[in-house]
């Protein structure tokens, strides 16, 4: 590309510019937490320390299951993710199986565990089931038949 003598005050009032709205903008940083809780998440990182928590309110949902290549599966239980049991995080242990894919076995402190699907919500008071279809159904369009 051939710089012609016309373009060149263009260009170098662009390259004079440049600097300027460089050090106008912000920068980011890291988002989503405050200054404080940022440094208390670094600070247990660091040290590796884990906030154990307990399962909050009446229901206990499985909402999905991941297996990885290592042969460990994610499992995550009231949107929380965590590590296949481990409870630290939900203070719910989970015990999946390949044998049942898309199910686990969910085990809440002291109480009596229980096998959900993905997508199934339990009332731990109750035991009643849900499978927050919201009464609704989910059809699949059905195979054609082979021709012959």
């Amino acid at each position: 590309m051939r710089i012609s003598s016309r373009m060149m005050p263009g260009l170098v009032g662009l390259t004079m510019l440049a600097p300027a709205f460089a050090a106008d903008a912000p920068e980011l940083g890291r988002l989503f937490f405050t200054p404080e809780r940022r440094l208390t998440l670094e600070r247990q990182r660091t040290l590796n320390i884990q906030e154990a928590q307990t399962l909050q309110g009446n229901t206990m949902s499985l909402d999905g299951v991941v297996y990885r290549s290592s042969g460990k599966a994610t499992v995550w239980i009231n949107r929380q993710a965590q590590t296949e049991g481990e409870s630290s995080r939900t203070g719910v242990s989970a015990i999946v199986s390949p044998r049942t894919p898309g199910s686990a076995l969910l085990a809440p402190g002291e109480e009596t565990p229980a096998q959900l699907k993905v997508g199934e919500a339990m009332n731990r008071a109750t035991g009643e089931r849900n499978t927050r279809l919201g009464g609704g159904v989910v059809v699949t369009p059905a195979t054609p038949a082979l021709r012959r």
